[in-house]
């Protein structure tokens, strides 16, 4: 069923024995050091596929008495603690998987029935020796344990937030659940410490939240637990190299989370192309595109003109703040956004509030999504791209100018016309194939300036850097001896060869005309 009062390590150990195994342990010296405290309740969200069951059964495998794992973690990071010792295998566990027992029910209440009633058949067993109450609610069952055998219980909650997933528009029993929640580990003097896991932050409703004792952890403000989220920088780059695989390669498929400065990686796609010694979309692969889908399609509030951006590579601000934590309650594209955070399609800068695509896994579910369905002037422009690209290499002026034109003709209901920005974002699109082959900046800090679009090479890539600049109602040429006074190749500096500068220009008249040059970088 899924409840476990100090079950054994198995769970944890199966992760240990697997191919790669990626330290996390150190997740334990911050959780022992809210035991006890008024930080003691933690809500961690994350996308799936980001190991959260995985930390559930470290935490189980670590606290609880019915284990003796010290052998288990004595090469790994926490053996170096001062508190190691002090709280391994000190305490009752409580390990519930939520999953399970909403598969079992067909109502809320009968969900918190089989789980009041298993954790209640469990308690009667492991603790035979104690006397409990005629009344036995497992409330009553668990301070009579506390009491007698003076030995709190730590409370392992996986997948917390599958009900609000499941049951989207069911408020009713939405409230009913909190209600249980709270009521089982609120100011419960036999909590030591309550740890969930859950995709979405814990649901708002009324004036307050029911369970408003926990600290949230989320995408959108991991706190202190950013490193532990998914696989840092280094942590892949060690992987890279044990596994011979290209870092910058792997970087571009699976970084791109910003958890507070820290570059995070998916952690599933990351073991899953290292062990598979290849690049494909792993994490995707666990979901449908129909789910992103539906919510792109949500299109107000300027939902699809923001999504055409951020399928160009732009950062979007929005504000986090009014989201509801659950996936119905959305009055907005900011709504939309967070949810998409929450859910890893989108990630988010807590310093800048900024929401992007993380990396080229996503970017395709993106593709994937708007492939039809209104989108289609944006679909031409992708579709075209491998077309623009080859023909900026061999230099074909007009062809350039033709594509281009074409791309910000057909966007013009999406996006304004008359606006550089505009431009800039369209030929982002209109070159969004060149993602694959170089790495693609837009204002970048450059010589004496910012430069539109820089597409620097990426490693093995035979092909020129390209620097983009755009004018309205200026000519194509003024462009290209903007590059060059502003210095703008002064960014490339790491690059040694081929340089196009690549000028384009548009009026009022819609036409467009590109010129292009060619010139050599010895860095």
């Amino acid at each position: 069923m899924g409840i476990y009062v100090n079950p054994d390590n198995i769970d944890f150990q199966r992760a240990i024995n697997s191919q790669i195994y990626v330290d996390k342990s150190g997740l334990i010296e911050l959780t022992n050091a809210k035991l006890f405290t008024e930080q003691q309740f933690i809500c961690v969200s994350r996308p799936r596929r980001f190991g959260k069951s995985m930390t559930a059964n470290m935490l189980t495998a670590y606290y609880s008495r019915g284990c003796n794992s010290r052998e288990m973690f004595s090469d790994l990071k926490i053996a170096k603690s001062t508190d190691f010792e002090k709280h391994l295998n000190k305490y009752n566990v409580i390990h519930i998987n939520m999953v399970n027992f909403l598969s079992e029910s067909k109502d809320m209440n009968e969900l918190i029935d089989f789980v009041s009633e298993d954790i209640t058949e469990e308690i009667l067993t492991e603790f035979s020796d104690v006397k409990f109450p005629k009344r036995q609610t497992l409330v009553r069952l668990l301070q009579s344990v506390f009491v007698q055998t003076k030995i709190p219980f730590v409370f392992i909650i996986d997948e917390w937030d599958c009900i609000f997933r499941i049951h989207k528009n069911d408020s009713d029993a939405q409230t009913r659940y909190l209600d249980f929640l709270r009521n089982l580990l609120k100011d419960q003097s036999y909590v030591a410490l309550a740890y969930m896991t859950g995709i979405l932050p814990i649901k708002k409703y009324g004036e307050h939240s029911a369970l408003n004792m926990f600290t949230e952890v989320s995408m959108t403000n991991p706190r202190e637990y950013a490193e532990y989220t998914g696989f840092t920088e280094d942590e892949v780059k060690g992987l890279c190299q044990k596994y011979d695989m290209p870092f910058d390669e792997t970087k571009r498929w699976y970084d791109g989370y910003d958890l507070k400065g820290i570059a995070t990686y998916n952690p599933r796609s990351v073991v899953m192309s290292m062990t598979g010694h290849d690049f494909d979309s792993y994490w995707t692969s666990t979901e449908t595109y129909e789910a992103l889908k539906v919510y792109i399609d949500m299109n107000f509030d300027g939902l699809k003109d923001k999504v055409t951006r951020l399928v160009a590579g732009e950062k979007i601000p929005i504000n986090p703040t009014k989201f509801q934590n659950d996936m119905t309650t959305l009055r907005s594209a900011d709504d939309i956004f967070t949810l998409l955070v929450h859910l890893g399609y989108l990630t988010f800068d807590f310093y800048t509030k900024c929401v992007w695509i993380p990396n080229s896994e996503v970017a395709q579910e993106f593709i994937n999504s708007i492939e039809d369905g209104g989108w289609e002037e944006v679909m031409k422009a992708i579709n075209a791209s491998d077309k623009l690209l080859q023909a900026t290499i061999n230099g074909d002026e007009q062809a350039v100018a033709e594509l281009i034109d074409k791309a910000h003709s057909e966007n013009t209901s999406i996006l304004k016309y008359n606006d550089e920005n505009s431009l800039s974002c369209v030929i982002s699109i209109a070159y969004y194939s060149a993602k694959r082959t170089y790495t693609v900046e837009r204002e970048l800090p450059a010589g004496k300036g910012y430069a539109d679009l820089v597409f620097k090479p990426r490693r093995n890539n035979s092909n020129p850097a390209m620097i983009v600049e755009l004018k309205y109602n200026k000519s194509a040429e003024s462009a290209i001896q903007q590059i060059k006074d502003k210095n703008y190749p002064d960014c490339l500096k790491d690059y040694s060869g081929e340089v196009l500068l690549v000028g384009i220009s548009y009026d009022d008249n819609k036409r467009h005309y590109c010129r292009i040059e060619k010139i050599v970088c010895q860095n």
